[in-house]
C-alpha cells in the first residue's frame, strides 16, 4: 500500500507536486487504513492530504543538500538491485523449507 511513498529529497529535476501530493495520499492511506474514505469522512481525509502536502513541500524546499543530486534513474536501478536480493532471499527461504538439509 505505501508504493508512492519514496525519497524525494535531493532529485535533479526536483520533485513535483503531484510526487509530493501521491505520497503524502499514500501516508494518509496507510494511517486511516482507507483507501477511498466514505463520503462522510472525504473532507478530513482530503484536509490531511493537503496539510501533508504543504508540510513536506515547505520541508524539502528548505533542507540543505550536500554531494551531488539523485537521478530518477539511479534510484531505479537500486531498487531493481533490491528486489533481484529479496527475490533471490525469498527463494533461498523456500527451497530451505521445501528440500531441508541432508543429515550426515
Amino acid at each position: 500500500m505505501c508504493r508512492n511513498i519514496k525519497l524525494l529529497h535531493h532529485f535533479e529535476p526536483p520533485a513535483t507536486k503531484e510526487e509530493i501530493r501521491d505520497s503524502a495520499l499514500q501516508y494518509v492511506r496507510k494511517l486511516t487504513g482507507m483507501q477511498a474514505p466514505s463520503r462522510a469522512n472525504r473532507v478530513a481525509f482530503e484536509r490531511a492530504v493537503d496539510t501533508i502536502t504543504a508540510t513536506m513541500t515547505r520541508l524539502l524546499d528548505s533542507l540543505e543538500a550536500h554531494g551531488p543530486p539523485r537521478t530518477r534513474e539511479a534510484e531505479k536501478l537500486k531498487a531493481a538491485e533490491r528486489g533481484r536480493k529479496r527475490e533471490e532471499q525469498m527463494q533461498a527461504r523456500f527451497l530451505r523449507k521445501v528440500m531441508p538439509p541432508a543429515s550426515t
